[in-house]
């Protein structure tokens, strides 16, 4: 019988997160995403990967509200138990979250608890939850920002709780190496999505900037970082391990 493999991805249903469930889907990894509001977007995810041969389930959650955590590892498992006979699944990609363009100076409290509680606390404690129905020999990838390497103004609250994720990760690969799983960082440059109410997207100037920086000489895609967590998923990356990889076309080199 066919051992399926499966991938628990946070923010799924646009941006980064649906090339990285797109990517998976097409190593013939089964899908298991979250998303937060846009229900029409996490459809539409669904039914591509069902086109391309996997399964695929979303299932709505804010990675910021750890309340919701018990409730929705239930739903996880209720629905792994049901449709694959046991409720681990096989590896963890931390993608969800959102990011503010404010100088150090204007940022306010609450800001910076929503930058904490979605990309720290959130990933922190939510992993703690995973790891129970995570196989032993199963990947972590958490993603980060170039911005922890190299500092653009109006990103200080942002930038720093990646920083976190970052030593978190190096943790994470110490104190689980003894169930055999990984813990790797993925650190995406400038990316054109709507991230940041689409900053990357949409300010041209900031994207001249960026390019000019690059030595690839463009800004990032979205295409360009679902392939980089296909792979650390796969059998060949099994070595990595406590690493940061950027992911920037080479900026600020």
């Amino acid at each position: 019988m066919k051992k399926h493999k499966i991938a628990l991805v946070t923010g799924g249903s646009r941006g980064l997160g649906r090339d990285m469930a797109i990517n998976l889907a097409q190593k013939g990894i089964d899908i298991i995403f979250t998303y937060h509001s846009n229900q029409l977007a996490a459809d539409d995810v669904v039914k591509t990967i069902e086109k391309i041969g996997q399964k695929a389930k979303a299932i709505q959650l804010n990675i910021g509200d750890t309340k919701m955590f018990d409730t929705f590892f239930s739903q996880v498992s209720s629905y792994l138990t049901k449709e694959y006979g046991n409720p681990n699944f096989d590896f963890l990609v931390n993608n969800a979250g959102t990011g503010i363009y404010k100088p150090f100076m204007e940022t306010t409290e609450a800001q910076f608890d929503d930058m904490v509680n979605i990309h720290f606390k959130g990933v922190y404690f939510f992993t703690q939850k995973a790891i129970p129905l995570l196989n032993n020999g199963g990947r972590i990838i958490n993603i980060s920002s170039g911005l922890s390497r190299f500092s653009f103004p109006n990103s200080s609250a942002y930038a720093s709780v990646k920083g976190a994720i970052e030593i978190f990760t190096r943790y994470l690969a110490k104190e689980l190496g003894h169930k055999k799983i990984t813990a790797n960082v993925v650190a995406p440059g400038a990316i054109a999505t709507d991230f940041g109410g689409g900053e990357n997207k949409n300010n041209e100037q900031k994207i001249n900037i960026v390019s000019s920086l690059t030595a690839l000489n463009r800004i990032g895609n979205p295409e360009d970082i679902g392939g980089i967590i296909a792979f650390l998923c796969t059998d060949k990356a099994r070595w990595i391990n406590g690493q940061r990889i950027e992911a920037s076309g080479g900026i600020m080199l």
